[in-house]
């Protein structure tokens, strides 16, 4: 299956309320219906554009503003198989990967809407397909590669009876 990248027309600072604002979150009986006012205030139509596993490209402090906790669950409801930014605000950052949401630090100068992306996790490597080009990503810690396997925090410490990293 082919992963696209959706690039924002907003490329930096994109805070929490631009991800799902709280007027929209509140008319939704339950987290999965989220995904549909995800970025509705800057491009309404953008969760019919997003198929599972593609990638969301941003520019600098993706993610700030408020500790809102389904901001990432909003995002992870999307089917999205990671976020992927030149860097994200840390409260946002611990938000994610509490809930099981993927992020990977680069330069997403050479991303462009619509790109055929693949992620190349143990070379710690995003391979853009449509241009050709590799591009190196932050590597992740072992205990939040973890957290991510398992679905989040919650999940990984029913799984594990607590926070546990296999070497």
């Amino acid at each position: 299956m082919d992963h696209y990248a959706h690039r924002l027309k907003i490329k930096d600072n994109i805070n929490t309320d631009n991800i799902i604002p709280d007027m929209y979150r509140l008319m939704c009986d339950k987290p999965k219906e989220y995904e549909k006012y995800v970025f509705h205030d800057i491009e309404p139509d953008f969760y019919t554009k997003v198929k599972k596993e593609d990638f969301l490209i941003a520019g600098d402090n993706f993610g700030c503003g408020s500790a809102k906790e389904y901001a990432p669950i909003a995002l992870k409801q999307l089917g999205l198989r990671a976020v992927v930014a030149k860097s994200f605000a840390r409260i946002f950052y611990r938000n994610a990967f509490n809930v099981g949401l993927l992020l990977l630090e680069c330069n997403t100068n050479y991303i462009d809407d619509g790109d055929k992306l693949e992620f190349l996790p143990e070379q710690h490597i995003i391979k853009n397909v449509s241009k050709g080009i590799n591009i190196s990503i932050k590597p992740l810690p072992l205990i939040v590669k973890k957290i991510i396997q398992d679905n989040g925090v919650i999940e990984h410490i029913k799984k594990n009876g607590g926070f546990r990293i296999e070497l």
